[in-house]
């Protein structure tokens, strides 16, 4: 079978792999195959590639673009039988995807190459280096570099080739061949004379070439350059190797044979590694110089220049620290030193920091929660009702799952607030009211009962009569915590959805702008729009990525298994579910994982007409109403099974209830129970065009109609 790779660092190409180009044809067949290559293996609608290639699009652009991607098809898979289903461009749903292996595009093997480097010793990581910047012919989607959908990929490839020259000088460093590194970082200067850390490599360079006055020369450049395009001094690791080459620190010396291919960086050493990948090169406020001391007689090995800034201060007054965990263990003494234990501002300080420490996700989450409702018991011992509500409602944290990780704790925050709504003045502290109905709303999910819904309303009119999108975003998760009171409300929370990710993404609420595509995904999912839950899934990966919030791909994961159960792949499903319950475990959400893995393959057996074979050891958790009908027909026990059918309780107001109910239809059908199937019926048939289950983005049981009508 021929191989085709595919190259985008540069004008965008495909080959033969060994062999020669393939005629790509017009320039809008090639914006196609780079636009799909963007995408990353997933689904981009056929609407989408339409708005992509037309400012203004022609009437017919729908089958301009269909003939576009057969043409493709036929210069990408030339061997491919007439009819045969296509093997790398595919259709899939409303779309089109290019489903080609990850070492098949240059793009994709030049990020895997910078990654690997990291861990390589110096002489292989410089050869991954050398290779993977061979791969670049030029900028990006060169031809290209004007349209929207290429905008963001550009820059990041662009800041990934930056981050590789310098990488490679590091390496040429870390080898003893400074002289090899000169002349890339000044012409990697030329271009980007933004870039600290390529200032820094170059005077190292230079100083272990015995250059002491061109090293401490290019650091006045780079102050130059810096003040003078940036309006910013250099940051501290320019600072530091000034000083230390002034005055010879033997931290500058190269590493012998065999040493760490990287310098250490305590705070008084100006070798830091690169940045991960994204960060960017900040710059801070210079430290106030020290009074500058007397020149010694006979300075020490070629010492002739003296730069403009002053000598480190003396070790009683310690540089300022050049890592997060040194920033981090010096703030918090001095916090501890300066601000008095048992107060309100330490108090509502801590909240803030437990709602950070909840977006960590495992074992972060589970201590988040047990110091949330202790504080919560310490601020209602002030007896002051602003002070609580407003240690209760900073408690913002975005939620997706509709059942709670801790009933009991959800009970008594419940508790408290209401009883702090009663204690609060209304008119002035319409704010903390708005937190606090919000937080009703979100510890109330599925629940039944009236005051869930009641305050969700509240918290949202409230919010936008205040004009506080922060404010606004949390009642709208509240609302969407209260959107199930009965089936086939998918529309209504793809609209909840919809505003928070606008909302979101124009306020620079990022967890916010998550948990909106989130919700999407699972409405979208249950509207069998899969195309826009995989655009929506893609989105929330990539920000979860950027922003560093683990937990979203937990969800993403599961969705993945829905996905494939829903194209006719169970067996593959199987194993996707089972790969995403192992990424639950050690999560923190035991309100979502307990029994979630024996639930999703009893659904899955069932959507594909395999035995229920229910496992009676498994955890089944809060599922095991519904799943203990048919343990007991698969044991021959009817008589038992329509007892427990029959007391099934009213399904949660949640997530999963279109899915219990579906549950409910599959073993009455099986008993031939009448009573219960008009009893399933009636539930779900608001639902009647949705697939059952699925706005779960976890899992399903096919579309609820073939219940209906069995």
């Amino acid at each position: 079978m021929v191989r085709v790779v595919f190259g985008v660092l540069g004008p965008t190409v495909a080959a033969v792999d060994g062999g020669g180009a393939l005629a790509l044809k017009g320039p809008r067949h090639r914006a196609v195959l780079a636009r799909l290559i963007v995408a990353r293996r997933r689904v981009v609608p056929v609407a989408r590639l339409v708005e992509d290639l037309w400012v203004d699009p022609p009437p017919g652009a729908v089958g301009a673009v269909q003939t576009f991607v057969g043409a493709l098809r036929r210069v990408l898979e030339p061997e491919r039988p007439p009819r045969a289903p296509a093997r790398l461009l595919v259709t899939d749903g409303p779309g089109y995807a290019l489903r080609t292996g990850p070492d098949t595009v240059d793009a994709w093997r030049f990020e895997t190459a910078l990654a690997s480097a990291a861990g390589l010793p110096a002489p292989k990581a410089l050869a991954t280096l050398e290779e993977a910047l061979g791969w670049w012919r030029g900028p990006a989607y060169a031809e290209f570099a004007d349209e929207d959908w290429s905008r963001g990929e550009r820059a990041r490839l662009a800041e990934l080739r930056l981050q590789a020259v310098e990488r490679r000088a590091e390496a040429h460093l870390a080898l003893g061949r400074p002289a090899d590194a000169v002349p890339d970082l000044d012409a990697h200067l030329t271009d980007h004379p933004w870039r600290e850390d390529a200032w820094r490599l170059l005077a190292l360079a230079l100083y272990r070439q015995h250059r002491q006055g061109d090293a401490l020369a290019v650091l006045r450049r780079a102050r130059e350059v810096l003040v003078d395009q940036l309006g910013v001094d250099p940051g501290p690791h320019l600072r530091h190797l000034e000083s230390a080459i002034l005055t010879h620190s033997p931290t500058l010396d190269p590493r012998p044979a065999g040493a760490p291919q990287h310098d250490p960086a305590p705070p008084d050493t100006p070798l830091p590694p690169l940045p991960p990948r994204g960060a960017r090169n900040r710059a801070l406020t210079p430290d106030k110089p020290a009074p500058t001391t007397p020149q010694p007689p006979h300075p020490p090995r070629g010492a002739r220049n003296r730069a403009l800034t002053p000598d480190p201060p003396p070790l009683s007054n310690p540089p300022p620290p050049t890592t997060p965990a040194d920033l981090w263990t010096r703030a918090a003494k001095a916090y501890n030193r300066t601000v008095a234990k048992g107060t309100r501002a330490r108090l509502e300080h801590t909240v803030g920091l437990i709602r950070n420490l909840a977006v960590t996700g495992g074992e972060g989450l589970a201590e988040a929660r047990h110091h949330r409702t202790a504080a919560i018991t310490a601020a209602e011992e002030f007896a002051d009702p602003e002070l609580t509500a407003r240690v209760i409602g900073a408690y913002d944290v975005p939620a997706i799952w509709t059942r709670a990780d801790d009933q009991a704790a959800a009970e008594q925050i419940v508790t408290v607030a209401e009883r702090t709504l009663a204690a609060l003045p209304t008119s002035p502290h319409d704010t903390a009211r708005c937190r606090l109905l919000a937080t009703v709303a979100l510890e109330t999910r599925g629940a039944t009962g009236p005051r869930g819904p009641e305050a969700a309303r509240e918290a949202e009119a409230l919010a936008r009569r205040l004009d506080d999108p922060a404010l606004l975003a949390f009642a709208l998760n509240g609302r969407f915590m209260q959107s199930f009171t009965r089936a086939g409300l998918a529309p209504q929370r793809d609209a909840i959805g919809a505003e928070l990710v606008e909302l979101a993404a124009r306020h620079g609420l990022v967890t916010y702008e998550v948990l909106g595509h989130l919700v999407r995904l699972q409405a979208r999912a249950a509207l069998a729009d899969f195309a826009a839950a995989d655009t929506h899934a893609a989105t929330a990966d990539r920000l979860a990525e950027r922003h560093e919030l683990p937990l979203v791909g937990v969800f993403t994961d599961w969705y993945g298994a829905l996905r494939l159960s829903a194209a006719g792949q169970p067996a593959r499903a199987e194993t996707a579910c089972r790969a995403a319950a192992a990424r639950l475990d050690g999560a923190g959400m035991p309100g979502l994982e307990r029994g979630l893995l024996p639930l999703a393959l009893l659904c899955l057996r069932l959507t594909h007409g395999l035995p229920p074979d229910p496992d009676p050891r498994a955890d089944w958790g809060p599922h095991r109403p519904w799943a203990e009908p048919f343990t007991l027909i698969t044991e021959g026990r009817h008589t038992e099974a329509r007892t427990a059918l029959r007391t099934l309780p009213e399904p949660p107001h949640d997530l999963l209830y279109e899915a219990y109910s579906a549950l409910e239809a599959e073993a009455a059908l099986r008993l031939d129970d009448r009573t219960v199937l008009e009893r399933a019926r009636t539930r779900l048939r608001p639902a009647a065009a949705e697939l059952a289950g699925a706005g779960s983005g976890l899992l399903t049981l096919g579309p609820v109609e073939r219940y209906l009508t069995d």
